[in-house]
């Protein structure tokens, strides 16, 4: 079934309707939107320009392992992300100040034309950031079995992997909104509307596969992964304590009870950054997991928090 959203000041009710399935427009809405309207330009501007400098630092340095490989693609789909939420943040902008702005064209299609293909960048994001968790944990906790596993060409191949399966999980939101075109008799024109197809049937797919199950992986992932390195931290730090009490000990001692335990300087390092990235993906995925949890439970929960998990996930790319 399709809707027709026709590009006139005339929007019929029932597409209105339709329309408001992604940024419902309530009140508490639309004073946050006019409060944080200002920033988002600012953050999103950073965050391209963060993104951007990492990129060229990671091709400057050289991509020579699996973790700069995971980091390197992780700063492109990061990017990817905010330049095509730029266009939903802009109309949002312009919604707010000036309310009465005169749009050449529906604003409706910056809000939702681009929605669901960044969002497709965003799980790509959060994918090569369980297995940029994964993969450094397998190493620290056993490094002898897997460390020879994750080669830079199998890690190329996984990330391409993992592009493949970001767009088919979002296969279904992916078809919901499109560009059509019908004749005007009356001004014998050609306009321009948001076609919205079969959007029930395939937004509970989506809330089901992605918001649901995804997710909980994800997010179930991450924090055994951030566990784990995080202890072994600690056991890291622990013996580097009883290294530094206990200077009876020759160098050659030192340096063969540290390779015992697998955890240079440069490890230690790489582990840290692995646990920030980690732990940023947690902190920012939460909100999203509590939303996505109650619409599972109940269909018809109108989330009106949405925008402001949109934003979020804005904040997350840019502090990456």
């Amino acid at each position: 079934m399709e809707t027709k959203c026709v590009n006139t000041s005339q929007i019929s009710a029932s597409c209105a309707a339709d329309i408001n399935i992604i940024l419902p427009y309530t009140e508490e809405l639309i004073i946050g939107r006019k409060v944080l309207a200002p920033l988002w330009p600012v953050i999103i501007t950073f965050g391209l320009f963060s993104n951007i400098t990492n990129i060229i630092v990671f091709l400057k340095a050289g991509v020579k392992e699996n973790v700069t490989t995971l980091l390197l693609s992780l700063a492109i789909s990061d990017l990817t992300f905010l330049v095509l939420i730029t266009p939903v943040m802009c109309a949002s902008v312009i919604k707010a100040y000036p309310e009465n702005y005169s749009w050449p064209f529906d604003y409706r299609f910056c809000y939702f034309l681009l929605y669901w293909p960044a969002f497709t960048a965003y799980d790509l994001s959060a994918f090569i950031s369980v297995s940029l968790g994964v993969i450094r944990c397998a190493c620290v906790a056993m490094p002898l079995k897997f460390k020879l596993v994750f080669t830079k060409s199998r890690t190329v191949a996984w990330v391409m992997f993992l592009v493949i399966l970001a767009v088919a999980l979002r296969i279904p939101v992916l078809t919901i909104f499109r560009i059509a075109f019908r004749t005007d008799p009356s001004r014998n024109v050609t306009i321009a509307y948001l076609a919205i197809v079969n959007r029930v049937p395939m937004s509970r797919i989506n809330d089901v596969m992605n918001r649901g199950f995804v997710i909980w992986f994800n997010y179930s992932t991450m924090i055994t992964c951030v566990n784990v390195l995080s202890f072994k931290l600690y056991q890291a730090s622990k013996v580097r304590r009883n290294y530094a009490a206990n200077l009876t000990h020759n160098s050659d001692q030192t340096s063969e009870k540290t390779d015992s335990q697998g955890l240079q300087t440069k490890d230690l390092q790489v582990i840290k950054s692995v646990v920030l990235v980690c732990t940023i993906f947690i902190v920012s995925q939460l909100p999203f997991l509590l939303v996505s949890t109650f619409r599972l439970v109940n269909p018809q929960f109108s989330d009106s928090a949405n925008l402001n998990i949109v934003k979020l996930g804005i904040w997350r790319k840019s502090v990456t």
